[in-house]
Formats: structure tokens, sequence, C-alpha cells
């Protein structure tokens, strides 16, 4: 996990980036370029680290805490839940992220993603980095999805983008999984195109937003 100021940025994406410092990415960036020896070589050594299991938690439950606020001032009869994402900065990616959240909207039940134009509970971002694709919070719900050209040539980029979303959804990696666990991200090589999570992984997605939400909803009324 790295820390600056003001933002806890965080990096959580799919096991696969090579260095731990740097500079927050801009939401504009260049054209995409080259994937060299040197850098393919640094994703696929990467697997993660107890810190950044920490982060995706930290992620989760930032977006988490966005969203029973705007449910406890604007109560839904529906059970699943809404969380909305812009995904303006990031136009090359634009289908990837649309196919990511078909996905993932046809695989849960309990909450739901949804487009927007306007403030959003997190956005989508591209770039060049060299830690690759990762997840940003500041800690109020107000984060980012940022999607590496390079790492995006290299691997799957519909896998990329929902693995990376799945971190949003509260599900952490676990780069020893088989391809057909979607948050195994980068561990069973560049091979694998899966873009589904699993039966385990949906199950997880449902039981966390049905009583996550329902115990920081109460803390937000709590509060209040």
């Amino acid at each position: 996990m790295r820390l600056s100021t003001p933002m806890l940025s965080v990096a959580v994406g799919l096991g696969l980036t090579a260095a731990a410092l740097g500079t927050v990415p801009a939401a504009a960036a260049p054209a995409p370029e080259p994937v060299s020896a040197t850098v393919s070589a640094g994703y696929t050594a990467y697997n993660g680290s107890g810190e950044e299991a920490k982060a995706n938690q930290a992620f989760f439950d930032a977006v988490l805490k966005s969203v029973a606020e705007q449910r406890a001032a604007s109560p839904r009869s529906a059970a699943a839940v809404t969380v909305t994402y812009n995904a303006s900065a990031a136009p090359t990616f634009a289908s990837q992220i649309s196919r990511s959240t078909q996905i993932w909207n046809s695989s849960v039940t309990n909450v739901r993603l949804q487009a927007t134009t306007g403030s959003a509970n997190f956005t989508y971002r591209e770039g060049n980095d060299s830690r690759g694709s990762y997840a940003s919070t500041d800690g109020h719900g107000r984060g980012y999805i940022f999607l590496d050209y390079a790492q995006n040539q290299q691997y799957n980029s519909t896998r990329v983008t929902a693995h990376e979303t799945g971190h949003v959804l509260g599900l952490p990696d676990h780069y020893s999984g088989p391809c057909s666990e979607l948050m195994s991200g980068g561990g069973p090589g560049t091979s694998c195109t899966n873009a589904n999570p699993n039966s385990a992984e949906r199950s997880r997605v449902n039981q966390l937003w049905a009583n996550g939400l329902a115990k920081a909803l109460a803390k937000v009324n709590q509060d209040r």
C-alpha cells in the first residue's frame, strides 16, 4: 500500500505490477506504447502482499460507506443497491468497461453497477504506468480504477477490467487460483482470458453487499 497526501493510493491491480512507488497517474495519458520485455517480466513476477490485501479492503469499505450514505439519504425499496461509475476518463476501454459491467450485473443480485456522466462512487482512468492496472481511493468512496495500456495489451483486457472492478465489489486478490477464478488475476498467465467470476466469487459479493451494506447503513443512521 502506498500512502500519499491527500490520496491513499492503492496498488491492487491483478498482481502483475512491477514498481511499488511512483506518482499518481493523471486522468488523461498519451497513446499506448509497445510492451517491453522488461515490463512484461515485471508484471508476471509480481505476486502481491499483505499490505495490498488491506488496501483492497479499504477501497471496498470506502465505496460501501459512500453507497450506504446515499441509501440512507434516499431509501429505495429495491433489493439491489446501485454503485455508480464514470468511465469518461478511460475512452480507450469503453467496450471493456461496458462488458465488465454486464458480466457483474448478470452475475450478482445484491449490487448493481450503473454508468453515469456526473459524480460517481468511483471512476475509471487510463494511461501508462509501470505498476500496471490498480485501484486507488481517498477513503471516502471517491476512488478510481486505473487501466494501464501495456498491461492491457499483454493480458485479456476485459479480464483485467472485470478483475479490478471485483475489488470495488469487495473481492481480494488470489493469485494462486486457477484461470476459472477471476480474482486469480495474472497468476494463470497471459493465456487466461476468463473474465467471469466463479460461483464462489459471485456468492461472496452477494454476501458482502447484503450483510456489509446493512451494517454500514445501520452505522450511518446511528451517527446521524
